[in-house]
């Protein structure tokens, strides 16, 4: 099973422009609203046509602009999931579940593949209900059924957990695992939750302004990433500008100060990153150590997210601004630290000065 993905599409300010390929997998496409995700796997189905590129999926040529082939979603045989499932109201769960069965497969086998699937997903008995008699995670379970009762060459889900609350998203997920065990290729799998993309994709792609900016595992777009849209994606809260300094030194100009690295620092540095529960309380000056003030702070049910002011701002680095001024100037000229509420030398205070350490080298340093 492969796919390979290599396509444009323009909408006046906003282009599509992603190249990449996939074998018995399950990629994540991770990005912002609007950045490109949905519409890539769209094209994919056909439901979208590409301006040029080519599309193959195990082999057999979805699209080729050169070559004047654009086959149609019935065609295709893709199975896409949106949010909202898209069952049928008036046909029953068995109905729905057959609704992507070919019209070749005789009635007999028609029948034993619904009632394998019904099986599968704990949906025995339920044949004859119609949707509006379901619950939202049983409308999930016949939707699954569905798409692999219809033998797709290739899965797709865009974003089929973003209406749910965190509790009821938890017991859902468990019905993705049983059909990404009973499905043999690829699967496109579009979110916007990284942990969501870390729990079930071996790769992720991470999508921004329609081009596809890193694709790498899970452990590596945490712990290595290489674009400032993974390094933000990923959760990393201090992603500031960063301009070379040294061959183990970093200037950021919003925060006004100088920073030393472990890593080499690329002459065409853009952008340093720094997680907020990686800041280190520290005594006083010395290396990496900065005076701070607590301007802001917030609190979760585990941890205290407190927003810093550098004090010592070096020389020639603009005036940090009040906060009632520019909101967004205001934040990126903070630095964001996460704190647990059970550590025993104190929390941070609104109004308090304080040292910070930022640890040399769990620094990440990107280039794009």
């Amino acid at each position: 099973m492969s796919l390979e993905v290599d396509i444009r599409k323009s909408f006046g300010a906003f282009t599509l422009d992603v190249a990449f390929a996939a074998g018995d997998e399950t990629v994540g496409f991770l990005g912002a609203s609007g950045c490109g995700k949905s519409l890539t796997l769209r094209c994919i189905a056909g439901i979208e046509t590409p301006d040029e590129g080519r599309i193959v999926v195990n082999g057999r040529v979805f699209f080729d602009s050169e070559a004047g082939v654009n086959l149609t979603p019935q065609q295709r045989k893709t199975a896409l999931l949106f949010q909202n499932y898209m069952l049928f109201p008036n046909l029953t769960v068995a109905d729905n579940v057959a609704a992507g069965i070919g019209r070749d497969v005789p009635r007999v086998e028609r029948e034993r593949i619904v009632s394998a699937e019904l099986e599968r997903f704990g949906l025995r008995g339920f044949g004859q209900r119609y949707p509006a008699q379901l619950s939202g995670g049983q409308q999930q379970r016949v939707a699954l059924a569905r798409m692999l009762a219809a033998r797709p060459g290739i899965l797709m889900l865009d974003e089929p957990f973003s209406a749910l609350d965190a509790h009821l998203k938890g017991l859902l997920e468990q019905n993705l695992v049983s059909l990404f065990d009973a499905f043999s290729g690829t699967i496109l799998y579009v979110s916007h939750d990284i942990d969501e993309a870390l729990r079930f994709c071996d790769r992720i792609a991470v999508v921004e302004a329609g081009r596809i900016m890193e694709i790498d595992t899970g452990d590596d777009l945490v712990n290595r990433p290489q674009s400032e849209a993974a390094l933000k994606l990923s959760g990393c809260k201090n992603a500031p500008e960063a301009r070379y300094a040294g061959d183990h030194r970093v200037l950021l100009p919003k925060w006004g100060v100088t920073v030393e690295t472990d890593e080499e620092v690329p002459p065409d540095v853009r952008c340093l990153g720094i997680r907020a529960s990686y800041l280190e309380r520290a005594d006083g000056p010395g290396p990496n150590c900065y005076r701070v003030r607590v301007d802001r702070v917030s609190d979760s049910r585990f941890e205290r997210t407190a927003l810093l002011g550098f004090v010592d701002r070096e020389e020639g680095a603009p005036d940090a601004v009040g906060s009632d001024e520019n909101e967004m100037t205001y934040l990126h000229q903070h630095l964001f630290w996460r704190v647990s509420k059970l550590r025993s030398d104190g929390l941070p205070q609104a109004g308090e000065e304080l040292w910070v350490r930022i640890p040399p080298d769990r620094i990440y340093l990107v280039t794009r």
